[in-house]
């Protein structure tokens, strides 16, 4: 059977390691909750997930990106008006969609994309017996803020028409957004939680992007922060495009006595800017651009400070490793809420950039030895939930067209036995429905 996973990639690393992590565990547990080989397409646009490898069987389809500006999106690089590039996309993906014939459809977060580019796509993989799904954060935003989102494509009714689940990656006693009015009633009816995409992630490879160092110094640094040699503690700032306040007090941030602090920016921080807290930084702190293996680092670290994106949390969460969350400010309320309810459920501590400087995270580094986390009242199994859900919703479907086959096998009526002598008999344009369907 064939998998598409969409998402539409505008900002940040977060949308494509979230359908990443779910492409490995539908590969891993499909196939025998099934019976049938499965394989599959993730349809992004940052060049930037091509770093990332995927299971045996499926591929990366990376489309022209687009980029956030005042008043939506445009063209990330291609010379073209963002109608042009959205006629592009729109078109791209209902090819790939109509060669490929999947039997599920995940879109993420985005119903119809970037100005309603999957919208024709969408009906056009139901119309061939395609079960979709939309998949969306725990946290979404400010209730009046969403309910401005779902206007904008059609009304929450119309997203409802236009897929079969909604699927919630989050523990609803932490947070859950069907009752915040974030996900409304159309939607909430088709909704349901899977636990935090956190146990099981795949291994992301531990390749180190090599900045301006030759990627052998790089990774010798993580070596020797990681394996124990010396103890340290971990900033992580996830794709780096917006992290450089927290980065900033991070590198005048003095590790506890006998540690060394790593401190990783992320691929999508400015040159520029990276290139001046390297500068800054004291000799017991190392920075670094990005290492693919940012959970082994967590796990290893004796502490972590990092932002408050649903990837890099969900990964932090199967760890016993205490964190500080230090959520975004401004774009979205997204990140402050959810850092905010998984403190409020004692799997983090969480500070706003405002009330931090970095004396204060030189004082929470030091009050965190010895420390474990205990996360084990949280709901994390998303990773084996949604395999199942997805066997589900795929055995559904081919009941359905089992029982569209049956009904053509019913007694003829007069009119088709009177048409039994014809050249085309019964049972060669049964064969030939049962192939169509």
């Amino acid at each position: 059977m064939r998998i598409a996973l969409f998402s539409h990639d505008s900002l940040g690393l977060g949308h494509i390691r979230r359908n990443r992590a779910l492409a490995f565990a539908v590969a891993r547990d499909l196939p025998a909750l099934t019976g049938r080989e499965v394989s599959g397409l993730l349809i992004a646009s940052s060049p930037e997930a091509t770093r990332f490898d995927l299971p045996d069987g499926w591929d990366w389809v990376i489309l022209p990106g687009v980029t956030p500006a005042p008043g939506g999106y445009v063209p990330r690089s291609l010379a073209s008006s963002m109608q042009g590039l959205r006629a592009l996309r729109a078109a791209a993906i209902s090819a790939i969609l109509d060669q490929q014939r999947p039997e599920l459809f995940i879109v993420d977060r985005h119903p119809f994309g970037i100005g309603g580019e999957l919208a024709e796509a969408i009906d056009q993989v139901r119309g061939h017996g395609c079960r979709t799904v939309l998949g969306l954060r725990e946290v979404l935003d400010t209730p009046s803020v969403i309910a401005a989102e779902w206007e904008k494509v059609g009304g929450s009714a119309r997203v409802a028409e236009s897929f079969d689940e909604v699927w919630i990656y989050g523990d609803p006693d932490v947070y859950d957004p069907r009752s915040t009015g974030e996900v409304p009633a159309a939607l909430a009816a088709k909704a349901m939680t899977t636990g935090y995409l956190s146990q099981d992630r795949p291994d992301d490879g531990g390749v180190l992007a090599a900045g301006t160092e030759a990627a052998s110094d790089l990774t010798a640094d993580v070596e020797s922060a990681g394996t124990g040699t010396q103890p340290f503690v971990l900033t992580c700032l996830g794709g780096g495009s917006d992290g450089g306040s927290l980065a900033s007090i991070a590198v005048d941030a003095e590790p506890p006595d006998g540690h060394r602090h790593l401190v990783v920016t992320g691929p999508q921080m400015d040159t520029e800017e990276f290139e001046r807290l390297r500068a800054r930084a004291g000799a017991a702190t190392t920075v670094i651009r990005h290492c693919d293996d940012i959970p082994g680092l967590v796990a290893a670290a004796d502490a972590v400070v990092c932002m408050g994106g649903y990837n890099t949390l969900a990964e932090l969460m199967a760890t016993d490793t205490p964190a500080l969350v230090v959520p975004r400010k401004g774009h979205r309320a997204e990140q402050p809420r959810r850092a905010f309810a998984l403190a409020a459920a004692g799997a983090v501590d969480a500070l706003t950039i405002d009330n931090l400087d970095a004396d204060v995270l030189s004082e929470w580094f030091a009050g965190q030895g010895g420390r474990l986390a205990d996360r084990s009242h949280i709901d994390l199994t998303g990773l084996s939930t949604v395999p199942r859900l997805a066997a589900e919703l795929i055995a559904e479907a081919r009941s359905e067209r089992h029982a569209t086959v049956a009904d053509l096998t019913t007694e003829p009526t007069p009119a088709t036995a009177a048409t039994a002598g014809t050249t085309t008999s019964f049972p060669t344009a049964l064969e030939e429905t049962s192939h169509a369907v």
